[in-house]
């Protein structure tokens, strides 16, 4: 389980693939004692587990299923990943639920300054629209947003400079690609009240 509070920028160091899955090795940028093997570590959103560690630097086997769902198979070294380590019991909850379970991947249609941040327009699979709403919470490449905005498939998200600073979301350019993760509670309410609908 994650917050979507990004605690660091990582940068791919290597990307082997493995017939069909692939072998990611991320530079985390700092060490933390949770880095140990068989960790979560959510990677772009996405919650990876570590195989191996040296130093700051961890290697994920990253499954076809991963490969298929997410943009993590386009990785090359020198990308840049949002990182974010497991939540622990007592820590602070500063963002609001985030698994790592990527639901789609959406469009930037409205990228922002990197340094001052602005309205962030994404395009986002016509399924995940039912569980966004405004002022409602959703995953960008592993950041907690706040939608301001919804107008069909697109969302618009009011993104502070130090949000568009300390993540990836002020370095995304027109036209990429970015992982969703709606609210897992809209999930389990439609799921709870499918039972009531009368057909």
């Amino acid at each position: 389980m994650f917050t979507g509070l990004v605690e660091a920028i990582g940068r791919v160091r290597s990307a082997r693939k493995i017939g069909s899955e692939m072998d990611l090795e991320v530079d985390l940028s700092s060490s933390d004692e949770r880095d140990v093997i068989g960790a979560s570590i959510a990677l772009a959103g996405v919650c990876c587990t570590v195989v191996r560690r040296t130093g700051t630097t961890a290697l994920f086997r990253l499954s076809a299923e991963t490969l298929d769902r997410t943009w993590l198979g386009s990785a090359r070294p020198g990308t840049e990943l949002n990182v974010e380590r497991a939540l622990r019991v007592g820590d602070p909850l500063g963002g609001h639920l985030v698994q790592g379970h990527v639901d789609g991947r959406g469009e930037i249609i409205a990228p922002i300054d990197p340094r001052g941040g602005g309205e962030l327009g994404v395009r986002i699979p016509s399924g995940l629209t039912n569980y966004c709403v405004e002022k409602g919470s959703i995953g960008i490449d592993g950041v907690s947003l706040t939608i301001a905005k919804i107008a069909g498939d697109e969302v618009t998200i009011a993104v502070i400079p130090h949000t568009a600073e300390v993540t990836t979301l002020g370095r995304r350019k027109r036209g990429d690609t970015v992982h969703i993760e709606v609210d897992v509670l809209a999930k389990y309410v439609e799921k709870q009240v499918a039972g009531f609908r009368r057909d």
